[in-house]
C-alpha cells in the first residue's frame, strides 16, 4: 500500500440501485422468461410489469458496489461511494441509507439539462427456494455515470478504488473506469474490479479482459466469472490465466470456499458453514471484508476469513446487507 495519507480505505464505483426483494418459484422465472441465476437489463415497462407479478419482501438500498461499501464500513473501513441518482424520492433514499451505514457519498444527482429526466435506477430479485437469486435491472438514472462524474479529489484520498462490473455496460461508464483508474495510479492508489456477472462479463469480454491486464491490481470474481472471462468450464484452467494476467485475485466458489491468488501463490480459504437462505450480494460482502482486512494491515488467510465470514452471513437471510454485528461473528 501507497504511505500517502489517505481520507478513505475504500472509494466504490457503482451503479447506485433500489433493491426489491421477492420471494418466486422456478415457474415464474421461466414464464417470464428469465435465466435462474442472471442478471437482466430490463427497460422501465419491464419492471414495472415484474414488479405487478411480485409481492415484495423488502425494499431497500442496494446495487453490488454499494453493498460492498456498507459492509467494509461495518468492518471498522473509511469508505465513500461514487453513483448516479436522480432528483427523486428513491435517490433521497438511496443517499440517505448510504449515509446512515457510514458511508459518504459525495456524488451530485443528474443534471436533467444534460440527460432526460430517469428515475433512480432498481433491481428486482427474485429469489428461488434453493436461495439463488435472478435479478431484472432498470438502470434509469445510474447508467448515465460518466468521467465527468469521477471526482479526482476523491479518488486521491481512497487507497483503493473499487469499480462494479454491472456498470460496464454504457460505453461512458467504461471511460469512467478507466479514468478513475488512470487517476488511481498516478497517486499511487491499488485498483480493485468485481465481474459482478457472467453475462455481463460475456457481452464485455475484450474490454473486461483489457481492464483486468492493464488497469486493475485486484480482481474479484465468482467461479461462474472467471471461467466467463476465459471461455472455460474449468476452473482450474480460469484460475492459472488469472495468475498469469493478475498479480493479485481473490475466486469464490460458493460451499468449495475461495482461492486467493498473490502473485502466483494460490491460497485455499475455507467456506463458513452456514444455511443459505438467500445468496444475494454474498460476493459483495466477500469483496468487502476482503478489503477491509486489506487496508487495515491483515494477512492474506485473515482477510480471507473476514470475506468468507461476510458472506456467510449475507447468505443467512435475505437481503445482501448485514443483520448481525459482522465484529462479532468473527469473535473480536
Amino acid at each position: 500500500m501507497t504511505a500517502i495519507e489517505t481520507k478513505y480505505d475504500i472509494l466504490g464505483i457503482g451503479n447506485a440501485i433500489t433493491d426489491i426483494l421477492a420471494k418466486v418459484e422456478p415457474a415464474f422465472l421461466e414464464k417470464q422468461n428469465l435465466t435462474p441465476g442472471s442478471m437482466t437489463l430490463v427497460d422501465a415497462d419491464r419492471a414495472h410489469a415484474l414488479e405487478a407479478a411480485l409481492t415484495p419482501e423488502q425494499v431497500m438500498g442496494g446495487g453490488s458496489v454499494a453493498n460492498s461499501c456498507v459492509v467494509a464500513a461495518q468492518f471498522g473501513a473509511r469508505v465513500a461511494y461514487l453513483g448516479k441518482v436522480a432528483r427523486d424520492n428513491a435517490g433521497q433514499k438511496f443517499v440517505q441509507d448510504l449515509r446512515d451505514n457510514g458511508v459518504e457519498f459525495p456524488s451530485q444527482p443528474l443534471n436533467t439539462q444534460t440527460f432526460e429526466n430517469l428515475p433512480t435506477a432498481r433491481c428486482i430479485v427474485m429469489i428461488t427456494p434453493d436461495g439463488q437469486r435472478t435479478m431484472a435491472t432498470y438502470l434509469g438514472a445510474c447508467s448515465c455515470f460518466t468521467p465527468e462524474d469521477v471526482l479526482p479529489d476523491i479518488i486521491t484520498a481512497s487507497r483503493i478504488v473499487y469499480l462494479e462490473g454491472y456498470l460496464f455496460d454504457p460505453p461512458h461508464a467504461q471511460e469512467a473506469f478507466r479514468h478513475a483508474a488512470a487517476i488511481a495510479h498516478a497517486n499511487g492508489r491499488q485498483v480493485a474490479l468485481s465481474l459482478s456477472d457472467p453475462f455481463c462479463v460475456g457481452r464485455h469480454r475484450d474490454a473486461f479482459l483489457d481492464l483486468v491486464k492493464g488497469h486493475v491490481d485486484i480482481l474479484f470474481a465468482n467461479e461462474d466469472e472467471i471461467c466467463a472471462l476465459y471461455e472455460t468450464e474449468s476452473f482450474d484452467e480460469a484460475a492459472r490465466h488469472t495468475a498469469q494476467d493478475t498479480t493479485f485475485a481473490a475466486l469464490t466458489r460458493s460451499a468449495l470456499g475461495s482461492v486467493v491468488i498473490h502473485d502466483g501463490t494460490f491460497t485455499q480459504v475455507a467456506p463458513v458453514p452456514t444455511q443459505v437462505v438467500d445468496t444475494t450480494g454474498a460476493g459483495d460482502a466477500y469483496a468487502a471484508g476482503f478489503m477491509a482486512g486489506l487496508t487495515s494491515g491483515r494477512s492474506l488467510p485473515e482477510c480471507g476469513r473476514l470475506a468468507s465470514v461476510a458472506a456467510s452471513e449475507i447468505i443467512s437471510h435475505y437481503g445482501a446487507r448485514p443483520l448481525s454485528n459482522l465484529w462479532e461473528e468473527m469473535g473480536f
